[in-house]
């Protein structure tokens, strides 16, 4: 048994197919499959259900599957903390974002760490959440940013700050008039939201819970972008997140903002790694350069915003 096969059993374990595994681990079709035949001999059990289509792991191969990525993950940090020990802000990291977070916090953080960790490579991934935290668990992510609360005792959560939401409503909607509102008066409100698996999806439903506000259910976005054409588009009203309606996002006077007069709506965001890694140091050095966003950034925005 070596690393190599272990790797075949893990791109057969995500692509459920013969020929997309090997495609994937850059190697002939007849080569993996009697890699993978090898490996079941050598363990005495049948770790794939073949079938014409679609392949499927037995429970012997469900196992080893997961006990596989857990060594090939040890393998990489341990190759990359050898590499981290030569010279400490260089290598690799692999960095997970959620949709609604990755675009607008980038364009401020990408020149701090590049000025911070010059010789760094930054490697992002941008998937929702929950995908995020899977990816994190299997060893495919060193860290992710994510928003608050995720209950995994496997996990550190690293604070990074707090993101306020402002209302976004049309030019001509009667609150377009106003800079501030106070939770309270969302309670008459239909809010459109983001669809399923998108956390900010329920952020706001935590919102419309506590001001007793409404889902418009006829329509659920796809995008973050796609809430923000259909306010200016004068269909409905909806959150924002502050990051997401100061520049570099262009504005536009089809649309208004409001801040919140008492109780602040917003979203913790953290940077999670696994307690067992190898780059925790680093991770955490990592970590500080995205605390340090300008305070002016999370400050939230009111009036004509952004298109």
């Amino acid at each position: 048994m070596n690393l190599r096969d272990l790797k075949y059993l893990l791109a057969l374990a995500d692509h459920k197919h013969f020929g997309k595994a090997a495609l994937a681990s850059f190697v002939s079709q007849p080569t993996l499959s009697t890699q993978i035949k090898k490996l079941e001999d050598e363990l005495g059990v049948s770790l794939v259900e073949r079938a014409p289509r679609k392949v499927m792991l037995t429970p012997a191969g469900r196992d080893a599957a997961e006990r596989a990525r857990r060594i090939v993950a040890e393998i990489e940090q341990m190759k990359e903390a050898a590499r981290r020990s030569q010279n400490p802000d260089a290598g690799s990291v692999r960095l997970g974002l959620f949709p609604t977070l990755g675009p607008y916090l980038l364009p401020h953080v990408i020149p701090r760490l590049r000025q911070r960790f010059p010789d760094l490579e930054l490697l992002l991934v941008e998937e929702k959440s929950d995908l995020l935290l899977q990816q994190l668990r299997e060893g495919k992510l060193d860290a992710a940013l994510l928003a608050l609360p995720v209950a995994d005792e496997r996990l550190h959560v690293e604070p990074l700050f707090e993101e306020p939401f402002v209302l976004a409503v049309p030019e001509n909607h009667p609150l377009a008039k106003r800079d501030a509102l106070s939770l309270d008066e969302l309670s008459q409100q239909q809010l459109l939201l983001l669809e399923d698996g998108h956390c900010l999806r329920a952020q706001a439903l935590e919102v419309c819970r506590l001001s007793g506000a409404n889902e418009k259910s006829e329509f659920r976005a796809t995008s973050l972008e796609t809430l923000r054409q259909m306010v200016a588009a004068n269909v409905g009203i909806t959150l924002l997140p502050t990051l997401a309606v100061k520049p570099p996002v262009a504005q536009s006077p089809n649309i208004h903002l409001l801040g919140f007069s008492d109780s602040q709506p917003s979203r913790r965001i953290a940077m999670l790694w696994r307690k067992s890694s190898a780059m925790d140091e680093f991770l955490q050095q990592l970590a500080q350069v995205f605390r340090e966003l300008p305070q002016e950034l999370l400050e939230p925005h009111v009036g004509t915003t952004t298109h």
